[in-house]
């Protein structure tokens, strides 16, 4: 399931949007997705900020109110990555719009022909961030356990938990250097202190003294980690959104 989020304050604009997407999920019957509209930027950063999580928004940048630039910005200092195309009037903004990290920008009128591989190339994109998995071995079973449903995982003596975004946690008997040899691969999985290994995409914000996950949890850091920390996270963000 994929969650689509329309941001437009004209509404002829998100009706004629809305069903090229009914249009784009007939032509193809393997995906399966939910369109969530919302009348303008403040309505749609509300919602996220209520654990809304969009995979992948279409939004006007000339709206009342919030632009869909300071919108695209402060989706990201949320910590939120969702993939956004911009659907806009004019040429002026594609420089600012790509300075946010949108992953396209089209100008209106906006054609079937063009939102359809647009669609087809973000969803490909969506897909390989989803299917990257670790194997781990619990009760004499091996499991795939996603990479993108790890929050984190913490140093229990000689156990380490791993915390889901369902909530769940898993307990599996390797050593936390075992734990981290096994996230190499990926790049969003790092480990901040002895006891934390945490994912970059769960973290909701950080300071000197703890970062603070997308479950409501804070991890407390380290003397002197803050700094290292917030390079990385930066540094991971610069590319993952681009």
């Amino acid at each position: 399931m994929y969650r689509i989020a329309l941001c437009d304050d004209e509404q002829a604009e998100v009706v004629k949007t809305k069903g090229m997407l009914s249009n784009y999920k007939k032509t193809r019957a393997e995906l399966d997705f939910e369109i969530g509209t919302f009348e303008n930027a403040e309505q749609l950063l509300l919602k996220v900020q209520d654990s809304y999580d969009p995979d992948l928004v279409l939004m006007d940048i000339y709206m009342e109110g919030k632009t869909g630039i300071e919108a695209a910005r402060e989706l990201h200092e949320m910590g939120n990555e969702s993939r956004i195309i911009f659907l806009t009037s004019s040429e002026k903004h594609a420089v600012d719009a790509f300075r946010v990290d949108a992953a396209q920008y089209l100008v209106k009128p906006v054609s079937e022909a063009e939102l359809f591989p647009l669609l087809d190339k973000q969803i490909e994109i969506l897909n390989e961030k989803k299917q990257k998995y670790v194997a781990l071995e619990m009760d004499n079973r091996t499991f795939r356990i996603m990479v993108h449903d790890i929050v984190y995982c913490e140093a229990q003596g000689k156990r380490q938990y791993l915390h889901l975004t369902d909530g769940t946690q898993l307990c599996v008997r390797l050593t936390m250097a075992k734990l981290e040899e096994l996230f190499l691969p990926y790049e969003e999985i790092i480990r901040i202190s002895k006891w934390y290994i945490v994912n970059m995409d769960h973290v909701d914000g950080m300071d000197s003294r703890a970062v603070q996950m997308s479950n409501g949890q804070q991890l407390y850091l380290p003397r002197g980690a803050y700094q290292i920390l917030k390079k990385q996270y930066i540094t991971y963000f610069t590319g993952a959104l681009s």
